[in-house]
């Protein structure tokens, strides 16, 4: 997959998303801001109440994006015969879409109405995407090859060093920059950062990079250097910077996304047990869509 097509690929998928809420929001803004008593007088009621021809569908569609987006990634990254078939990164951004989606849509076919054991379901669901959310920021702080393996902390060493060589020996930066690149990229400022200081101290530290990064790009401009060798100097400075942190901070990320696995699950298998049950519920009870 080109830089191009995979571009197209995360647009199609953020498009699909924000078409489909928007459309289940203004097609049915009056009947779900009603009052729930005052809903069954509506019009809409017999589409978009949870029964309803509509409500029935979406929540039957979004039920089935989230089992197919946990399943097929499951697969992809669990069993061995799935691995030829794309990449793990490619696979986890599809995961990520009809897990978004999914929820979505079953938002609607609640009708946002919440109560008994359903309650408990949809309320993990929204645990599940809150700390799915929280559980990507932590996988992209941990490299990982396009095929989605871990690199090794040698990698990184040899790949730090290799930048700060382009840096100061082919590049020839202006030594106040590179003291600030070098000073920010030092490996002994991660040493403090524990679990509990480990976001406060990304976000601040996000803040660090781009100042650095925003006055090399002001010496380079001021130097009237070419802007593509500009654009390549700022891109590899950019790129020594965030190995630095990643370097610094690996411990620490593999530890963050190990106590996030003991989280996310517990909430994944309960909305999916709870959806089962639901589903069978409804089946017994004869509540059918269009089969």
């Amino acid at each position: 997959m080109t830089k191009t097509v995979h571009k197209i690929y995360i647009a199609s998928f953020f498009l699909i998303t924000i078409f489909a809420t928007l459309l289940l929001t203004i097609d049915g803004y009056k009947y779900y801001s009603a009052p729930v008593e005052e809903r069954f007088f509506l019009p809409q009621d017999v589409l978009l109440k949870s029964s309803g021809f509509i409500g029935h569908g979406i929540g039957i569609i979004g039920s089935l994006l989230m089992i197919i987006g946990v399943a097929s990634y499951m697969l992809r990254k669990r069993v061995k015969v799935f691995h030829k078939y794309g990449f793990l990164k490619h696979w986890l951004e599809f995961h990520i879409f009809l897990c978004t989606l999914g929820p979505i849509l079953v938002l609607f076919h609640t009708a946002f109405k919440f109560g008994g054991i359903v309650a408990v379901s949809f309320w993990s669901m929204v645990a599940v995407v809150l700390s799915g959310v929280i559980g990507k920021f932590l996988y992209a702080q941990i490299p990982h090859t396009i095929q989605g393996q871990m690199v090794s902390f040698n990698e990184l060493n040899s790949q730090n060093e290799n930048l700060s060589h382009q840096l100061r020996d082919e590049f020839h930066i202006p030594e106040k920059i590179l003291s600030s690149i070098e000073s920010l990229s030092s490996i002994q400022r991660y040493k403090k950062v524990n679990l509990k200081t480990g976001f406060i101290f990304i976000t601040k530290d996000s803040f660090g990079i781009k100042n650095v990064i925003k006055n090399l790009r002001n010496e380079l401009i001021l130097s009237k250097m070419p802007k593509k060798e500009r654009n390549t100097i700022i891109k590899t400075a950019k790129s020594k910077l965030i190995i630095s942190r990643r370097i610094g901070l690996l411990h620490t990320m593999q530890k963050l996304f190990n106590y996030w696995h003991i989280v996310h699950l517990p909430f994944a298998v309960t909305m999916f047990i709870i959806m089962v049950v639901h589903i069978i519920v409804e089946i017994v009870f004869g509540y059918k869509w269009v089969f």
